[in-house]
């Protein structure tokens, strides 16, 4: 189920997507969704662009719970 739109740009959001060897998944700050491409900031600093016809579930989830030993 897809439950983001471009209106969630800035939210921290998991998504799924088709690839050819399946499915993959990405979970991260949704950036942009502009001309059918969604482009996710993961936690490394990894930027996702998944097209938007390969989405197949997405949503906005909660931040992400502190790492232990950060502040």
């Amino acid at each position: 189920m897809i439950t983001i739109s471009a209106s969630d740009v800035g939210a921290r959001v998991t998504t799924r997507r088709r690839v050819p060897e399946g499915f993959r998944d990405a979970v991260g700050t949704l950036e942009s969704w502009e001309g059918g491409v969604l482009r996710v900031r993961k936690r490394d600093g990894t930027l996702v662009e998944i097209p938007e016809e390969t989405l197949v579930a997405g949503r906005v989830v909660p931040a992400a719970p502190p790492r232990p030993g950060r502040k």
